[in-house]
C-alpha cells in the first residue's frame, strides 16, 4: 500500500511539475492591444508579449471577426519579450471594425475601431490633444484619472454610441514618461492606465525631452514614416477627414540635430497643402512653447520658427492652422495677432504642475487664458463645404486647489472663410487739439452682421502718417485675459484706449482702429483720423 501511495505521489509531482514547464512557457500579452496610423482602408494594430514570436490580428466587421493578418515582432529590451506589428489591410472608410490579437496561447479581448473618412465624404468627428503625462510622485495615478474619469467618462455623457464613433485620434505633443530610457515605465506609466482607449483610437505621439530619444519610443510606435529620411518618424504628417496634422519633433534646443532637415521638409509639406483644396485646416504637435505664461526658461525659438511658418501658411491660403504644445505643465490659450492661428497648451494630463507663482512668468498679449490645472482638450471638427469649422474646448480636472469634473473652462470655434465685423467708426479726436498728456482714443460699438458674433480684441494704432508706415503706438486687447487667476481686462469694453506713450507737443498724428469677433476675424480698418498735440502750457 505504501509503495502505492508513494508512486501515485510521484505521478502527481511529475504532473506538477509538466504543468509548470508548460505554463511558465506560455506567452503573455504584458501590453494591450493599441492603434496606430488607421487610415480609411487600413490600420496598425501593436501588443507586447513576455514572450513569443507569432504576431496575428484577428479581424471582421462583426465580433465574430473571419479574417486574419500576420505581422512581424521585435525585442524591445534584450529578453524574451516581444513587441508586435501588424497591418490590417483592405478595409472599407468610416467602418467600424472588430478585432483581437493572438501570440500562440495569449489571446486578447475583443476590440473595435473605426476607419476615418475622406475629406469628400464632410463626415465631422473629433479629436482629443493632451501632453504630459509623465508620472508624478505626489498624484501617480493622475495620468489614469484622465484618461477614464476624464476623457472616457466625457465621451459616455456627452455623446452616444462607441468610442470610436466619437472620437478619431489622441495627439499627444510629448513627455509620455518620466524618462524614455527606463523600460518599465512604458508599461506601468503610459500604457497601462491608457489601455482602454488606446485599444480603441488610435494615438499619435510626437517627442518631449523626458523621451530622450529612447529607442523605446521608435519600437512602441508606429507613425507614418513621410518625414525626413535622416531621421525616420522624428517628424511625419497625417492626414484624417480634411485636415493635415503635422508631428515636429521640438528638442533640436536640447542637443538633438536635424533642425535643418526638418524646417525645410516643414516648408515642402506646407507647399504641397496650399494646393490641396481637400485640406481646410493644419494642426501642428510640438512638445515645447514659443511663449509659455507659466514658465518662461521653457520656451523655445525654434517653435517660434514653425509658428511663423505656420502663420505665412495661414495668410497665403485662408487655411486656419493650430499649434499644440506641452512642456509647461497647465493649460494655454492663445491666437496669433493677424492670423487665424491658435496656440494650445494642452498639458496636463499627469506631470506636476507648474502652478501660479512657482516659476518666471510673464502676461503675453497673445494668450486669452492660462490655468495651472489638469485636463484635456477636445477639437470637434465640422467639414461643412459652405464653411468648414472646428471648435477647441478645454475639459478640466481641476487642481490640487480646486476640483474639477470634466468642466469646459474655455472654448473657440474658427471658421474657415471670413466673416468679418464691420469696421468700426472713430468718436474722438476727430481732427482734434489734446493735451500731450493723458490721451484716450474712443470708438463706436462693436457691429457684425452675423447674430452671434460678439466683440473680443480691439487694435489700435498711431502714426505719423495716414499709411501708419511705421506706428509708434499699436496697442492689441483682447476681451479676456486670464492670467494668475485673475481677469486682466475685467470691465474693459474695448471701445476706448488710454494712450501712455508720450506724443510730441505741436506734431500733428493720425489713428485707427480695428475689431475682431471671437472666432478670429478682424475688421476692416476704420478710416484715419487726424489729431494735432497742443504745445505744453
Amino acid at each position: 500500500m505504501d509503495k502505492l501511495l508513494c508512486s501515485i505521489w510521484k505521478l502527481v509531482c511529475a504532473f506538477l511539475s509538466l504543468f509548470v514547464s508548460i505554463t511558465s512557457f506560455a506567452q503573455q500579452i504584458s501590453i494591450q492591444p493599441y492603434l496606430q496610423n488607421v487610415s480609411p482602408n487600413s490600420a496598425v494594430v501593436m501588443w507586447q508579449t513576455d514572450s513569443g514570436e507569432e504576431s496575428i490580428v484577428e479581424w471582421g466587421d462583426t465580433p465574430s471577426l473571419g479574417n486574419e493578418a500576420k505581422g512581424k515582432s521585435i525585442d524591445i529590451n534584450f529578453t524574451s519579450a516581444r513587441v508586435h506589428e501588424v497591418k490590417i489591410k483592405g478595409l472599407e472608410k468610416f467602418t467600424n471594425y472588430y478585432y483581437r490579437v493572438r501570440t500562440a496561447e495569449a489571446v486578447s479581448d475583443i476590440f473595435q475601431f473605426k476607419t476615418p473618412p475622406f475629406a469628400n465624404d464632410h463626415r465631422p468627428f473629433n479629436l482629443i490633444a493632451m501632453s504630459d503625462m509623465q508620472i508624478d510622485g505626489n498624484a501617480r495615478g493622475k495620468f489614469s484619472e484622465v484618461v477614464n474619469e476624464g476623457i472616457l467618462a466625457y465621451l459616455d455623457e456627452q455623446f452616444e454610441g462607441d468610442v470610436p464613433d466619437n472620437l478619431g485620434m489622441v495627439l499627444i505633443p510629448g513627455d509620455l514618461v518620466q524618462n524614455g530610457a527606463t523600460y518599465h515605465q512604458w508599461k506601468d506609466h503610459f500604457f497601462d492606465p491608457a489601455k482602454a482607449l488606446f485599444a480603441q483610437v488610435p494615438v499619435y505621439p510626437v517627442l518631449g525631452n523626458h523621451e530622450n530619444q529612447s529607442v523605446f519610443y521608435f519600437k512602441y510606435f508606429s507613425l507614418p514614416k513621410n518625414g525626413s529620411p535622416e531621421y525616420a518618424e522624428n517628424w511625419w504628417y497625417k492626414d484624417y477627414g480634411n485636415i493635415r496634422v503635422l508631428g515636429l519633433n521640438s528638442n533640436v534646443e536640447d542637443g538633438i540635430g536635424g533642425s535643418d532637415f526638418q524646417l525645410a521638409w516643414l516648408d515642402k509639406v506646407l507647399a504641397e497643402t496650399e494646393k490641396m483644396e481637400e485640406i481646410d485646416f493644419v494642426f501642428a504637435q510640438m512638445h515645447h512653447p514659443h511663449k509659455s505664461e507659466l514658465w518662461i526658461p521653457g520656451e523655445s525659438d525654434f517653435s517660434g520658427g514653425v509658428v511663423k511658418r505656420l502663420e505665412a501658411f495661414t495668410e497665403k491660403t485662408g487655411k486656419p492652422s493650430v499649434h499644440f504644445f506641452g512642456h509647461t505643465h497647465g493649460y494655454s490659450r492663445g491666437q496669433s495677432k493677424d492670423h487665424k492661428h491658435l496656440w494650445i497648451n494642452v498639458a496636463s494630463a499627469g506631470g506636476a504642475l507648474d502652478n501660479w507663482g512657482e516659476f518666471e512668468g510673464r502676461d503675453y498679449e497673445e494668450f486669452t487664458v492660462t490655468q495651472d490645472e489638469y485636463g484635456f482638450v477636445m477639437v470637434e471638427v465640422d467639414p461643412d463645404p459652405s464653411n468648414p469649422k472646428f471648435t477647441v474646448k478645454r475639459i478640466s480636472r481641476g487642481n490640487q486647489y480646486h476640483c474639477r469634473d470634466n468642466e469646459m473652462t474655455d472654448s473657440i470655434t474658427v471658421w474657415k472663410y471670413e466673416q468679418k465685423p464691420r469696421p468700426p467708426k472713430g468718436i474722438y479726436p476727430k481732427n482734434d487739439q489734446v493735451s500731450p498728456h493723458g490721451l484716450v482714443l474712443k470708438a463706436n460699438d462693436f457691429v457684425s452682421d452675423r447674430k452671434a458674433a460678439e466683440h473680443s480684441a480691439s487694435n489700435w494704432q498711431i502714426g505719423t502718417d495716414a499709411g501708419f508706415s511705421k506706428p509708434i503706438v499699436d496697442s492689441w486687447k483682447q476681451s479676456e485675459n486670464w492670467y494668475y487667476n485673475e481677469n486682466q481686462q475685467k470691465d474693459d469694453d474695448l471701445r476706448d484706449e488710454k494712450i501712455f506713450k508720450m506724443l510730441d507737443p505741436g506734431k500733428t498724428y493720425y489713428w485707427r482702429v480695428r475689431y475682431r469677433d471671437q472666432n478670429l476675424n478682424w475688421s476692416e480698418w476704420s478710416p484715419s483720423y487726424k489729431f494735432e498735440v497742443i504745445q505744453k502750457e
